[in-house]
């Protein structure tokens, strides 16, 4: 399975980026798709999570009502919208693969798959 990230870039607070990972090698049916974030200095923190299957959605409390997840299972990819961008969600982004969507899904360690990471940065 490999995982290509895109879409980050240098923005004005308030501004929106799309983020785009690209999934290849198999099928992703029963699967969870994340997005986690690790700031300088910081750990790695969980953003937002989808079920493959049914597009279940789970939000961390600091981008509920401002970013939004999905996926378009024809493409195998998965989407982070990220509107209203603060400073502090500065961070290089990164999108995870799981076996499974279930009540762990903001712990890293249950993702197998993982992207290269792209960097948002939102200057004030």
């Amino acid at each position: 399975v490999q995982l290509q990230a895109s879409g980050g870039g240098l923005v004005q607070v308030g501004d929106s980026l799309r983020l785009s990972c690209a999934a290849s090698g198999r099928t992703f049916r029963g699967y969870a798709s994340a997005w986690f974030r690790q700031a300088p200095g910081r750990e790695r923190e969980f953003v937002a999570a989808v079920s493959w299957n049914t597009g279940s959605t789970r939000y961390a409390d600091s981008v509920k009502g401002r970013f939004t997840i999905s996926r378009d299972n024809a493409k195998n990819t998965v989407y982070l919208q990220m509107n209203s961008l603060k400073p502090e969600d500065t961070a290089v982004y990164y999108c995870a693969v799981s076996p499974s969507f279930n009540r762990n899904y903001a712990r890293a360690d249950v993702y197998n798959y993982w992207g290269q990471g792209t960097q948002v940065t939102v200057s004030s």
